[in-house]
């Protein structure tokens, strides 16, 4: 990977991150006119005095440069809105897994299906395989349908942790004696990684997240495979 592509957004996975990566192109268009705009009109003042001595007031140009920022303003607020109505829309989810955060590891509950539940921790780096990534493979991982409905439920025992997976647009705080939730699809089968963006410790930088997408009928055979163990 470039050092150029590590400035940006993670690729997106799911319809909701390709909806924010599109918001984060279409603002960057809007502050790049802006500063080019104004770095023109900035170095314009160098170069010409602009002085008129009959010149009181302009009413005219203060009601332009008053307008026409509330209606780039607007570019923005409109698009930021219906992004922000998406995110919390939860509509009819396939699965609800409910996700507890522990210092140093998370824990992990299928709601919809009984005795379904484990803890993932982080790999330690003399124990990793060949195809593992240090400081991001877990000894159990998240095992999710792909093109489904997941809502997520997150809290946490102990301290704050905040549960988020860069590529899914999904980043929630895990907060003891509260419940968020929040709901994602992912578009295809994968590996994705993420961590605890929250400072929850001395070991904050070492329980990170892998969720593993697979195709329906897969995992209805690891879901019945898990229920039978």
């Amino acid at each position: 990977m470039s050092t150029w592509s590590n400035l940006g957004l993670q690729d997106s996975s799911s319809p909701m991150m390709e909806q924010l990566s599109f918001f984060h192109d279409h603002t960057l268009l809007i502050l790049v006119m802006i500063t080019i705009m104004v770095s023109y009109l900035m170095i314009s003042l160098f170069f010409n005095s602009y002085v008129n001595r009959y010149l009181l007031h302009g009413q005219t140009i203060e009601i332009i440069w008053t307008i026409l920022p509330v209606i780039i303003l607007l570019f923005i607020v409109f698009p930021s809105l219906r992004l922000l109505y998406l995110l919390d829309e939860i509509n009819e989810p396939s699965i609800t897994l409910k996700t507890i955060g522990h210092q140093w590891y998370w824990s992990y509950e299928y709601s919809d299906f009984s005795n379904i539940e484990f803890d993932s921790y982080m790999i330690p780096t003399n124990e990793l395989l060949m195809n593992n990534f240090r400081l991001l493979d877990v000894d159990n991982r998240v095992i999710i349908p792909m093109n489904s409905q997941i809502r997520i439920l997150v809290t946490a025992m102990d301290v704050i942790h905040s549960w988020t997976i860069p590529s899914l647009g999904v980043k929630v705080d895990g907060t003891p004696g509260r419940l968020n939730q929040t709901n994602f699809l992912i578009n295809r089968p994968g590996l994705f990684f993420g961590q605890c963006s929250e400072i929850c410790g001395a070991n904050h930088s070492f329980m990170p997240i892998v969720i593993e997408s697979i195709p329906t009928n897969f995992f209805l055979k690891w879901i019945s495979n898990s229920m039978n163990y």
